[in-house]
């Protein structure tokens, strides 16, 4: 199977025992990276230099560590990070999720089957405490078409499950210098300049939907970035006037409503319900 990297932004309110785990899933493997690369994003805590030296210290061959001494935000952090990667396909994963042990190995075979393609990504399981006891699914389209159609209104990947070609991501340009919506910015970009793309049908991620997914939701940070966003796919080309029309009504009115309000259409319209434990 072909070699890759997983890359990593890490920043000082991350939780030490979160990234442990973070670590530990991608080691866990059934097709082992490469490479780990860590962005350290702006100085940390103590705690979370602990955890780093410990694992480039049990790893050296594996762990590189990108040192940024200002906090440059997400987007430029994962830049500099994609420049220091070694190899050409690059696994994204965040510092708080877990991947599951399958799941790099199931979008190397995706990627061997369609050399064409530039990005696989996958569904996530949501859990708040524990990761076997998952609340729900985000599913995404999984065909090319569908998800370049999607992409001009919602995120079409998990972006902490997406595995992508590293020379597609530097064509557009990498990551923009956004405080929010980094991934559906460079996704975007990516469809519209004609890279392909599929999503595995199935969850190979725990993801945190913790109390600070929320507030980063409720935001209107995060709401005017997103509706900002999806006027530039218009004016690009990309999305339609209706498209930019349906989302900022739709953004703007998920945040006026009361949170608990927000949360139940979450749950009812925007996810698929879990019906068991992972």
């Amino acid at each position: 199977m072909e070699r890759y990297s997983v890359l990593f932004s890490l920043y000082k309110k991350e939780n030490p025992a979160y990234l442990r785990l973070a670590f530990e899933s991608m080691l866990k493997q059934t097709a082992r990276p490469d490479e780990i690369v860590v962005v350290e994003d702006g100085p940390l805590t103590d705690e979370l230099y602990a955890v780093v030296r410990e694992y480039q210290t049990n790893y050296p061959e594996l762990f590189n560590v990108v040192v940024s001494e200002k906090n440059v935000g997400l987007g430029l952090a994962l830049n500099l990070g994609l420049n220091a990667c070694k190899n050409e396909l690059v696994a994204r994963m965040d510092t708080d999720d877990i991947s599951k042990p399958e799941r790099c190995e199931k979008q190397l075979r995706r990627f061997e089957e369609k050399p064409e393609l530039a990005i696989v990504g996958a569904w996530v399981d949501e859990f708040y405490d524990e990761p076997t006891q998952t609340v729900s699914t985000r599913a995404v389209p999984t065909e090319s078409d569908a998800i370049y159609c999607f992409a001009k209104r919602r995120s079409a990947f998990n972006h902490p499950t997406v595995m992508y070609r590293k020379s597609k991501v530097l064509e557009v340009g990498g990551y923009s210098d956004l405080r929010r919506n980094q991934d559906v910015d460079l996704f975007g970009r990516m469809l519209y300049s004609g890279c392909k793309a599929e999503n595995i049908g199935e969850s190979l991620l725990f993801f945190r939907a913790n109390a600070d997914l929320a507030k980063r939701r409720r935001s209107w940070e995060n709401t005017r970035s997103y509706i900002e966003t999806i006027e530039k796919f218009w004016k690009m080309g990309y999305a339609s006037r209706w498209d930019y029309l349906v989302v900022a009504v739709a953004q703007t009115g998920m945040f006026l409503m009361p949170i608990k309000l927000q949360h139940w259409i979450y749950k009812k319209f925007l996810r698929a319900k879990k019906k068991r434990t992972a």
